[in-house]
């Protein structure tokens, strides 16, 4: 009789401990409702203690959670049709707010975020998001983050992942920059030219004061063409001597001509052609 007594209470004990035994996880938070209401001691990782029939526990995560924003269809300040996506990380850090506050807290900061990222592309530009988006970012995390401090979350991090494009838009910005790198190679062309320009200048100046730097410059440039074995060598010819040259020769005279004298080549005056008659003999 004593051991079926003992018996008894061995089995009602196992199945008590059974019943008020817990294992919280290390990243896990243990809330208790007794009858109910929440308790506001919250269970730390290890063995948790309940009464039996009487307390309820829930667990809460507490790692961060990566949640992918689906993309969002949606027309820039410059009126630019884009497709944004983006991806949310937050975690909890108030389990009793997480649990009480918000039904589904995932599905809330989804929510959140989806009508956060839509704001956010309306009130930028395109290049905005196509070139500061840590600026995007920030707003964006400021955004999702306000309502969710009531819910016990805390937004970690938010970043834009890719910004889809029409073609026509993808056409219009390769003709663009391929006309701002055409700009670019042209005024670095003219730049180069403007300083050869001031040091040929320079130049020309230097050996005007000094001109047997020219004959230099001439006998070296003569050195370079025959260097490279060429059977044809052109030499310059000095402007300055075909002026002399010219200055200094004696022009001839034309002896004047006279329609008047012509003649034939005998040397005899050539006969005047006849003149019709003014009019007809009568009969």
């Amino acid at each position: 009789m004593v051991v079926e007594i003992l018996s008894a209470v061995a089995v009602a004990g196992g199945a008590w401990l059974a019943a008020s035994l817990r294992v919280v996880k290390q990243y896990e938070r243990g809330l208790v409702y007794r009858f109910g209401r929440v308790r506001p001691n919250i269970r730390q990782p290890g063995l948790a203690l309940l009464v039996p029939f009487a307390d309820r526990l829930q667990k809460v995560n507490m790692q961060i959670v990566t949640m992918p924003i689906p993309a969002q269809d949606g027309i820039t300040r410059d009126n630019v049709t884009v497709r944004v996506d983006a991806v949310v990380y937050f975690k909890v850090i108030d389990p009793v707010l997480a649990a009480v506050n918000v039904q589904d807290y995932r599905s809330a900061v989804g929510q959140v975020a989806q009508t956060s990222l839509r704001s956010i592309i309306g009130k930028s530009d395109l290049d905005d998001l196509l070139s500061n988006r840590e600026r995007l970012n920030e707003g964006l995390e400021l955004m999702i983050d306000s309502p969710a401090l009531d819910w016990g979350i805390h937004i970690d991090r938010v970043e834009i992942k890719d910004v889809a494009l029409p073609e026509s838009m993808k056409r219009s910005m390769s003709r663009q920059a391929e006309a701002e790198r055409e700009r670019r190679a042209r005024v670095i062309s003219a730049d180069g030219e403007l300083q050869a320009s001031h040091k040929l200048s320079q130049a020309a100046a230097t050996m005007a004061d000094t001109p047997a730097a020219l004959q230099l410059r001439l006998l070296e440039t003569v050195v370079q063409v025959s260097a490279e074995k060429n059977s044809t060598l052109v030499l310059p010819f000095p402007v300055e001597l075909l002026r002399f040259l010219d200055a200094n020769t004696p022009k001839r005279e034309t002896p004047p001509s006279d329609a008047s004298d012509a003649s034939d080549a005998n040397g005899q005056v050539a006969p005047a052609p006849r003149e019709p008659d003014d009019a007809a003999p009568r009969p």
